[in-house]
């Protein structure tokens, strides 16, 4: 059994999905594995990862939209104000998402559906450095 471990810096400019398909591929592609799983990680309480549809830029829009809606900034619920009115429901929205992804990996490569890629999803307005660790262990 070998293991592979990296990191992905993505320096976001708000709010949004931002595509990490083709980093993630590359360094699995570096890596050659022929059979093995994939793991991600986000490092942060503010984002979180997501495998979603990656044809239609109107389906990221909307799934931002939707969690807006759904988790609204200066809600008089919430007490955890220190770092803006943003901040808690980037807690909130990444409670309702993922952390951490599997992924299996076959002949080399992901198994991502046709439509599907990887994306950070950030929560904060303000852009943000984050980063994503990639662990791959395969046979």
């Amino acid at each position: 059994m070998r293991q592979y471990h990296t990191k992905f810096n993505i320096e976001t400019r708000g709010k949004g999905l931002y595509d990490l398909t083709h980093e993630v591929a590359g360094w699995l592609h570096a890596c050659r594995p022929q059979v093995g799983l994939l793991t991600l990680f986000v490092r942060h309480t503010s984002a979180s990862l997501l495998i979603q549809e990656n044809a239609d830029p109107d389906v990221r829009h909307d799934l931002e939209s939707f969690l807006s809606r759904l988790v609204p900034e200066n809600d008089p619920l919430y007490r955890h104000r220190q770092e803006g009115a943003d901040d808690m429901p980037a807690h909130v929205r990444a409670a309702l998402t993922q952390t951490h992804l599997s992924i299996p990996v076959e002949d080399g490569r992901m198994v991502l559906g046709t439509w599907q890629g990887i994306y950070l999803f950030e929560h904060r307005r303000a852009g943000q450095r984050r980063e994503v660790v990639g662990h791959l262990l395969t046979d």
